[in-house]
């Protein structure tokens, strides 16, 4: 089993998250070669909640040789324990070392859209963790406020928050202590001025409408002027940037503040996924430091 610190090693400091390639009219193999070359360790796929989502994600392992490719998230309110365990160990077993396992409580409409209740959703991660078999892939949990950061620090490898402000990445650490991996998500719009505040905006409202994000926003200081009307200046600074000197600046907070490993998910214009930015974004990952 990969350790902490060789999974630092294997990761740097950027890497990418998108949404399956094949859904948004991208070729998996093709695009994650272009991640690769572009010098990013490590893509991170959402929508994993059925067998069909994971094998989606090998042709992006095949089509790379070092490319780290990890959900995030599968879904535990979706997957038999057992099932994602053995589903996970065989592609950790065919591609050793480059894949990672995240696991997350999702949110309450998409739960409820599935006939299910959302009630108790740490409770259902620990219950989800108790069932699950011994397995040799790198987990790491979807983690927001301190009892499910103290469950990540004590059962998994680490957290793997999301729609988080560098603040956040203080606190996450401060939970996990030194020896557990911190990956945050951090949207940008790389256009400057009025447009990338636009697609920020446009990236932002729905998430600004989850209670998960909301909730754990509040906590860190941002009131309701912050979180109404697409998000304040203030929050989308934080949040998701745009302009590639924010960008950049937003991007060294994370690493600075504990992050091992920060994952990138550049937006356009209509707030979605901006496939060609990805040779903008590398550049100005370029000077970090490994």
């Amino acid at each position: 089993m990969t350790t902490t610190d060789e999974l630092r090693e294997l990761l740097g400091p950027v890497g990418i998250w998108m949404p399956p390639p094949a859904a948004i009219g991208l070729d998996p193999g093709e695009f994650a070669r272009t991640v690769e070359d572009a010098g990013f360790s490590s893509v991170w796929i959402p929508g994993v909640n059925a067998a069909e989502n994971l094998a989606a994600l090998e042709p992006l392992l095949a089509a790379t040789s070092r490319l780290v490719v990890a959900t995030g998230i599968a879904s535990v309110w979706t997957w038999p324990p057992a099932e994602l365990a053995a589903a996970a160990d065989r592609l950790t077993a065919d591609y050793p070392d480059r894949f990672v396992l995240g696991l997350g409580v999702s949110h309450a409409p998409l739960v409820e859209s599935t006939g299910q209740a959302y009630v108790r959703p740490l409770t259902k991660m620990r219950q989800f963790l108790d069932e699950l078999p011994a397995m040799e892939s790198t987990t790491v949990l979807a983690a927001l406020g301190p009892k499910m950061l103290q469950l990540a620090r004590d059962r998994t490898h680490g957290a793997h928050p999301y729609f988080t402000p560098p603040e956040h990445t203080v606190f996450a650490r401060s939970v996990l202590g030194t020896d557990r991996l911190l990956v945050p998500e951090l949207a940008v719009a790389l256009a400057p001025g009025a447009d990338g505040a636009a697609a920020a905006r446009a990236y932002a409202k729905f998430y600004l409408k989850l209670p998960n994000y909301t909730s754990n926003l509040r906590t860190l200081g941002f009131g309701d002027e912050d979180l109404a009307d697409g998000g304040s200046d203030r929050l989308m600074s934080a949040v998701v940037p745009h302009g590639p000197d924010a960008v950049s600046d937003r991007l060294r907070e994370h690493l600075d503040a504990g992050a091992d490993h920060v994952v990138l998910q550049p937006v356009g214009a209509d707030g979605r996924f901006a496939a060609d930015s990805i040779g903008e974004l590398a550049s100005i990952a370029a000077g970090l430091p490994r």
